[in-house]
């Protein structure tokens, strides 16, 4: 398999949510069609008479409850999910079929979720995730004047059918296991954290200092996220009735007698701000995914306001949790419609707890061992939105998952690292054969588990 070549800022992307595979993602595909079609000739254009948007798999099957059509729309509308004001995607929620005018030069358009089109949740395309765009022309029986598949691969990723191969520059230190991760920091001695700068910078053409305040607005966006959930109150957006829990616990924590349920409160309140705020379609960060968007923000700021960790412990944390968000997207998925629930919290715990041993200065043996035990607990873990919507059970498990994390850096960092008999790589290796043998029922689709049990409205 080929060598890692990613890049830092395509993991953590700041963005709408609620989800990233089907916010980020489709609101991505929405705005490269809108740059696709506007390079047509301004005769074509001309004659274009409408947009359809087609919907697959688990797009299709919890698309409304995620906001998936309205994520399209305003990429058709020519918004970039980095830029998009959240007020934009809460205005086309409150008047749907309001048609607004797309930017398409000689061709007059007008578009609304009205032209989403749900389709069958069972496909032949090779991502669950797929979505199809089309201008149309005069003619309904004639071919579309533009066509367009999109895959949304997870974590705001997407790839478009017969997409050639991107390239990007080749990283300085090639791995695509932690086993290659540790060989090149035993051998080079430069530890993961530098590691992932040099490669980072290789791949991108990026210097140091454009890296470093990359990752400070990224840690920036996580805080922002938890610090507006933790001052909102009210009621959560849709049908559930979901009432935001953050500022109580946060307030809660501080009458507890015990230190370390104070710790672990504060912990659970931070994870909930920040899913609050997802799930409510505001700023979060993809970490890896919009879904787990609460564990490594509410990990920063305990590392920073309970650990006293300082501002470059928390940039060097960032990069080797990176490093785990890599492994696992690599040699699996990030994906809830493509693992489960184990291919979001549990990556993203996997990787606050890598967060966390890095930050206090542990060695990458400790660094890898917190992050297998997080992930390994987090196996077989299902995906199942009640009313598709992100917030049951999906806000729980980001502070359970931010929990966990801290459970598996305390664990790793007492235990003699030689007797841990698991690794990282086995356990990347049983969550992606996990994912393969899950019922699909249980992966993103809103047909399983919690999603049936509970009622959504």
């Amino acid at each position: 398999m080929a060598a890692i070549a990613l890049s830092v800022f395509d993991l953590f992307k700041i963005g709408p949510g609620p989800s990233s595979s089907h916010t980020m993602g489709p609101m991505a595909a929405g705005y490269d069609f809108l740059t696709l079609a506007r390079q047509l000739p301004a005769a074509v254009l001309s004659g274009a008479a409408g947009l359809r948007i087609e919907l697959f798999g688990s797009l299709s099957a919890t698309g409304r409850g995620h906001g998936t059509d309205r994520a399209v729309v305003a990429g058709l509308l020519g918004h970039d999910p980095r830029h998009c004001p959240p007020a934009v995607l809460d205005a086309l929620a409150e008047a749907p079929r309001l048609r607004r005018p797309v930017d398409l030069g000689p061709g007059q358009l007008a578009v609304s979720t009205a032209d989403v089109v749900f389709g069958p949740l069972v496909h032949d395309a090779p991502w669950s995730n797929t979505l199809v765009l089309r201008l149309l022309g005069p003619d309904s029986d004639a071919p579309p004047l533009l066509e367009r598949e999109y895959h949304s691969v997870g974590g705001g990723f997407i790839q478009y059918k017969g997409q050639p191969a991107v390239r990007p520059g080749t990283p300085v230190h090639a791995y695509g296991h932690m086993a290659d991760l540790r060989r090149i920091v035993a051998e080079t001695g430069i530890g993961v954290p530098r590691l992932m700068l040099e490669n980072e910078m290789a791949v991108t053409g990026a210097d140091a200092a454009a890296v470093m305040a990359g990752l400070d607005a990224v840690l920036a966006a996580m805080d922002a996220a938890v610090a507006a959930g933790l001052a909102a109150e009210g009621v959560l957006p849709g049908p559930l009735g979901l009432k935001r829990k953050a500022k109580q616990l946060f307030e809660g924590g501080r009458s507890k007698r015990l230190p370390h349920d104070s710790a672990l409160s504060r912990l659970c309140a931070f994870a909930f701000a920040a899913a609050e705020e997802n799930a409510a379609g505001h700023v979060v960060v993809t970490a890896p995914t919009c879904g787990s968007a609460g564990i490594i923000p509410a990990t920063a700021r305990f590392l920073r306001t309970r650990l006293a960790c300082p501002e470059q412990a928390l940039r060097d944390g960032l990069l080797a949790a990176a490093a785990v968000g890599f492994l696992a997207k690599h040699n699996a998925t990030i994906a809830g419609a493509e693992g489960g629930c184990q291919a979001e919290i549990g990556v993203a715990s996997a990787m606050a707890a890598a967060m966390l041993a890095q930050a206090t200065g542990c060695p990458v043996q400790i660094v890898e061992n917190a992050a297998e035990t997080a992930l390994e607990h987090h196996l077989g873990l299902t995906c199942d939105p009640v009313g598709g919507y992100v917030q049951i059970p999906c806000i729980e498990r980001n502070a359970m998952g931010a929990v966990k994390a801290y459970a598996a850096y305390l664990i790793a960092s007492d235990e003699t690292p030689d007797h841990h008999k698991v690794g990282l790589d086995q356990v990347i290796e049983a969550m992606v054969s996990t994912g393969r043998d899950m019922n699909c029922k249980y992966k993103e689709t809103g047909q399983g588990g919690l999603a049936v049990s509970v009622p959504a409205c």
